[in-house]
């Protein structure tokens, strides 16, 4: 009788816990919204970060933009900046909300710095055809 009694002791200890996603959250306002003919992009100036580290970027709701992985730059160096491909449906009310997470091999997940993530701006520009 106690077994059970246990076992809903913990799903509600359980039930009132709450996990929290590690990575910086940014809402970006785009300058209008999407006209016929235009694409979303976002461009990522990536400052100096760790040998192999990547920058992962997805909405709020989890929906995976892409990652940021940059090769060959020297330690201590800026990245550069990075255009990633921002997907109509990823758009509510001429906003988007992103969450960056830095992912360092062998080390837990976490917020980029603003010295690791420089900037991030929604741009707008014709579709290629």
């Amino acid at each position: 009788m106690h077994a059970p009694l246990a076992t809903l002791a913990l799903f509600a200890l359980l039930a009132q816990t709450t996990y929290t996603v590690p990575g910086r959250v940014v809402t970006l306002v785009l300058p209008h919204a999407p006209r016929e003919g235009e694409t979303a992009w976002l461009q990522v100036k990536v400052g100096a970060i760790e040998r192999g580290a990547e920058i992962e970027i997805t909405t709020t709701a989890g929906q995976s933009l892409g990652v940021i992985s940059p090769f060959g730059i020297r330690s201590g160096r800026y990245a550069g900046t990075y255009t990633v491909p921002l997907p109509a449906d990823a758009i509510s009310d001429d906003r988007v909300s992103l969450r960056l997470t830095l992912n360092q091999g062998g080390h837990p997940q976490r917020a980029p710095t603003t010295k690791e993530v420089k900037s991030i701006h929604v741009k707008l520009m014709p579709a290629v055809r």
